[in-house]
Parts: structure tokens; C-alpha cells; sequence
């Protein structure tokens, strides 16, 4: 069996990498990844790293004309700035109701739909992506939640001809239970990257910063991103 990753350069989808190369094997696995039109081009770097770490076939795909009419903080084209606070504190004062800010407008769905396409004429089998169960919580990005993952599932498995399927194997999982699995599949952590601002270190005070720390000390593990500084 043949999987597509879609990788970002983080740790949550750094981590699927990571599983579907020890489940499927290097030869067997496809990294995909996307520029949307972000502020910086960091995290691409990254999945580069991460990709050539695994040994992997590498894709890239630029979405970035669709996102273009969006004023979502992470886009080059945004005039609003990267919040920095906790989603805990964004989701408060969303009171649960609408997305965070940093929420791009039905990312994932155009990611998966897109990767099925290439997946397809790639021969493989399975999508991998990183969703995790803390993203979806509060409705901060709805594309992250097990609702949505049933539905494109569903959607991507009916329009294959039964060729095709999702799995996002964190769904469910907390980042801190997501950076445990990592930790033991030995992940490279140290070739990622997080944060929402392009500099030369993480800013250490937007949300997947906040978030990315916390996982790393709820398993007692300094981020090994972070060794050095």
C-alpha cells in the first residue's frame, strides 16, 4: 500500500510522516506540500528537511490564488496581525461560536481534496494528515474535527470509486498525546517548525508556539527545537 502525507513542516503532521513511514515503509510513502499563501515560507523549509530526513518523494502544490480574498492572519495579503495568546484565550472570546483568527477558510478541505487528485494518479491508497483533537476544540478550526474528517472521508472515499481513504490518526489525540507517539517513532522535532511568524527563532507568544510548548512539557521533554538557545 501506497500513502500521500500531507506535510507541513510542523509536529503534527511531521508526526504522520513519521508513522506512515514506519507502517508503509520510505519507498512507499509521498510527502505532500502546500503553500497557501502564507507570511513566511519557514514551515516549507522544514517539511523539505523532514522529508529528505525520511528519504521520502516530495510534492509541492501552490493553493495560494485561492486563498487570495481571505484576510485570515497567517496570509501575506492580511492586514489583521497574528494574535498573541493561547487558542484557550481566542476561543473565550469567540465564546465557541466562530473560528480563531488564524483559522484559513476551509484549508483542510481544499488540501485533502486536492491531495486526493494527486494521490490518485500517484497510485496510492491513503491520505495521512496531522488533525489533532486540540485544534478542533471550541470550534477554533473546525476543519480539524472528526465531523469534518468523517465527511471528507466519506466524500473522498465515494468520489475514488472506493479507491481512496482518509486517515488522520490524531484525531482524536491531544498534541501532548501527539508529541509522546512522535517521541517514541523518533521523529527529527528538531527539523520543524511551528510558529506562525517568519524569524529566526519561534516568537514564542502565538498560539501554536503557546501550544507546541506546552505539548513538549506535559511529556517532560525539552523541545528539541528549542536545544541550543
Amino acid at each position: 500500500m501506497k500513502a500521500l502525507v500531507l506535510s507541513s513542516g510542523g509536529v503534527d503532521s511531521s508526526t504522520a510522516l513519521g508513522l506512515a513511514v514506519s507502517k508503509y515503509g520510505k519507498e512507499n510513502v509521498i510527502a505532500l506540500s502546500v503553500s497557501y499563501g502564507q507570511k513566511h515560507d519557514k514551515e516549507i523549509q522544514s517539511a523539505i528537511a523532514v522529508a529528505e530526513y525520511y528519504g521520502v518523494e516530495q510534492l509541492f502544490l501552490d493553493l495560494s490564488k485561492i486563498f487570495r480574498y481571505s484576510n485570515c492572519s497567517l496570509l501575506q495579503q492580511s492586514t489583521e496581525d497574528i494574535p498573541e495568546e493561547s487558542y484557550a484565550e481566542q476561543i473565550a472570546k469567540t465564546e465557541g461560536e466562530t473560528p480563531v483568527s488564524t483559522y484559513v477558510p476551509f484549508r483542510n478541505g481544499l488540501f485533502l481534496s486536492s491531495a486526493a487528485s494527486i494521490a490518485l494518479s500517484k497510485g496510492c491508497e491513503v491520505i495521512y494528515y496531522g488533525a489533532h483533537a486540540d485544534d478542533s476544540a471550541g470550534f477554533a478550526y473546525p476543519d480539524c474535527s472528526p465531523v469534518f474528517n468523517n465527511a471528507m472521508n466519506e466524500a473522498i472515499w465515494e468520489g475514488s470509486g472506493h479507491q481512496l481513504r482518509i486517515e488522520a490518526p490524531f484525531v482524536n489525540a491531544s498534541k501532548a498525546e501527539v508529541v509522546r507517539m512522535g517521541l517514541e517513532l523518533g521523529v527529527p522535532y528538531e527539523l520543524t517548525w511551528s510558529c506562525y511568524e517568519g524569524g529566526e527563532k519561534p516568537c514564542g507568544k502565538c498560539g501554536t508556539c503557546i501550544d507546541r510548548a506546552e505539548a513538549f512539557r506535559l511529556n517532560n521533554v525539552e523541545d528539541p527545537a528549542l536545544k541550543g538557545e
